[in-house]
């Protein structure tokens, strides 16, 4: 039984209706997201929130050695005001009374920079996951932090 064009015609129209919030919704990923930016967080390993329940909480759900708490916006607003790049290198390679790589040696950067801007944007940061550009300013900062911890010695 062969259909009517107009019916055949409609049969497509509800297809194609159906179909474009999937191709818009993939078009913003390849994009970049909603805003077209170019940021693509980089891919791989723990979420930053996993990394915070997993090694970050231990101090900063209480304020041991005067870690900042996690969610308080005064606490970390000067920390914030460093910059993402800054505060994450510096933390990175140790600060204050805060280890290496919050303790834990076997955390990529990326993992722990993504566990940094989770607390950060707990406190009222617009930090965004690492993408490599990201990481390279970390990389640049670890770099002159850890001449600068050498000069101290």
């Amino acid at each position: 039984m062969k259909q009517e064009p107009s019916k055949v015609k409609a049969k497509h129209s509800i297809r194609a209706l159906a179909l474009a919030p999937v191709v818009l919704a993939l078009g913003a990923c390849v994009s970049g997201g909603p805003s077209g930016s170019d940021h693509v967080p980089v891919a791989g390993g723990k979420s930053g929130e996993a990394v915070y329940q997993q090694v970050c909480r231990a101090c900063h759900e209480t304020g041991v050695a005067k870690a900042p708490k996690f969610g308080d916006r005064e606490a970390w607003e000067g920390l914030i005001e460093e910059g993402q790049d800054v505060l994450t290198a510096h933390a990175w390679v140790g600060v204050r009374g805060m280890p290496p790589r919050g303790g834990d040696p076997s955390l990529t950067l990326a993992e722990f920079s993504r566990a940094t801007a989770f607390m950060a944007r707990a406190a009222g940061g617009d930090w965004r996951d690492p993408d490599t550009r990201m990481l390279e300013r970390i990389r640049h900062e670890e770099k002159k932090r850890l001449k600068e911890i050498e000069k101290k010695k």
